[in-house]
């Protein structure tokens, strides 16, 4: 195998219980004036507004806007751009969810280049550095703070877009898992959930072969050195504590773990990139109005399994990282230990809650044919897929996942 790695990250990576209190200091080194872009938790959460009082209290003059809305609509950014045109920082705080983060990215982008942002949709278009970014995430899933990926919905399009560009990586990453002690067991699930999703599918995406324009030529460059590092890492630590985290709240060891999975599996992914699960659940996301984290969680079985014969590989040591985070089973060949891998996910998942099949999402079988084309439109994500789709190939995981019947799929290996 050839040594070759990519990684991606923030100048400054910060994680910890109470890191937080680094705030005011790390804002001095990049500026005087900074806009909060947060949502309307912050009025709710003492621990919030303390952080931006501390920044206010080392003199950094601070503007919150609070304004921000799941899934990013054009209008919420617009808003937000025009309240920093007229506050005029010099450095921009994402604090809240990954829609919070990715949206002190996209205005970063709008202030340095201008709009619409619509010109900046795939990948490297964005033409040079944005403002700085300061990103403090209050949830483990996205893996946004240390991403070069910002997710919006522009009503023009069915389906999200995305801006992927090295320029979207934060310049600062301030990860302190006691801002999430106050996550519901739902959002703990289905962000934990996205963030295994997220280092499975960065561990099993295609190898691509190293070229010199390779660091510049693709924002994502599949499978390579260091995302597996940081794959196995996120894979471990969600597979021994996600459940912990679920059902106990307030269990900060578990939630330690959970949030440096995350913040391990953004890693991976930010240069391996994503694969079949992601492409399938874009349209059904759209048609379906439900949350990123339980669509790609509840599709990665699915994938799993019809990636299976391409991964033994890889499943079998999923399997021993899970076994070594606390599962039972242990031993067997490589391909039992493959097989187990993707018993041991879907256990995981239906453990915490996460819907079993595309039908529990709401998806109408009517729908599926839909679904199997518009995900093959994901060209980039389908092209990361250790197997190769074709229309026929994506049209069976669908139904597969539809019907929850993974065994549909075993019988095309």
């Amino acid at each position: 195998m050839e040594n070759f790695g990519i990684a991606r990250a923030p100048g400054l990576l910060v994680f910890g219980s109470g890191r937080r209190d680094a705030l005011a200091s790390v804002a001095a080194t990049l500026g005087e004036r900074a806009l909060v872009c947060t949502d309307s938790r912050y009025q709710e959460d003492s621990t919030l507004r303390a952080m931006v009082e501390s920044m206010r209290a080392a003199g950094i003059r601070t503007e919150v806007y609070d304004g921000t809305i799941a899934e990013l609509p054009l209008e919420c950014i617009e808003a937000a751009v025009a309240r920093a045109r007229t506050f005029g920082p010099d450095m921009l705080v994402g604090l809240g969810g990954g829609s919070c983060i990715d949206l002190a990215k996209l205005v970063g982008v709008c202030l340095a280049h201008g709009g619409p942002l619509s010109q900046y949709y795939g990948e490297f278009r964005v033409p040079g550095p944005i403002m700085p970014v300061i990103a403090i995430p209050t949830t483990a899933g996205t893996g946004s703070e240390v991403t070069p990926v910002a997710v919006l919905a522009d009503p023009g399009r069915a389906m999200k877009v995305g801006i992927s560009s090295p320029y979207l990586v934060p310049a600062v990453a301030l990860c302190d898992p006691e801002l999430t002690l106050t996550c519901p067991p739902s959002l703990t699930a289905g962000s934990g959930a996205d963030a295994l999703t997220h280092a499975i599918e960065a561990f099993t995406t295609v190898r691509s072969p190293a070229a010199a324009d390779t660091p510049m030529g693709k924002v994502f460059v599949g499978k390579n050195l260091f995302s597996d590092l940081y794959a196995r890492m996120a894979i471990e630590a969600l597979a021994g504590n996600l459940a912990r985290a679920v059902e106990d709240g307030q269990d900060l060891q578990a939630r330690e773990q959970v949030m440096l999975g995350s913040l391990a599996a953004g890693m991976a992914f930010a240069a391996a990139g994503t694969a079949a699960a992601h492409a399938i659940q874009y349209p059904v996301g759209a048609l379906t109005h439900t949350a990123h984290g339980p669509g790609v969680a509840a599709l990665l079985p699915y994938v799993m399994e019809f990636n299976r014969p391409a991964c033994i590989e890889e499943f079998a040591q999923i399997a021993d990282l899970f076994e070594a985070a606390g599962a039972a089973a242990t031993g067997g060949t490589a391909e039992q230990r493959a097989a187990r891998a993707i018993d041991l996910v879907e256990a995981l998942f239906r453990r915490i809650g996460i819907p079993a099949s595309l039908e529990q999402l709401g998806l109408a079988a009517g729908q599926c044919p839909e679904v199997a084309e518009q995900s093959l439109q994901a060209a980039r994500l389908v092209r990361n897929n250790p197997r190769p789709l074709d229309p026929e190939s994506m049209k069976k995981i669908v139904a597969s996942a539809h019907a929850g019947r993974r065994e549909q799929l075993r019988e095309t290996h």
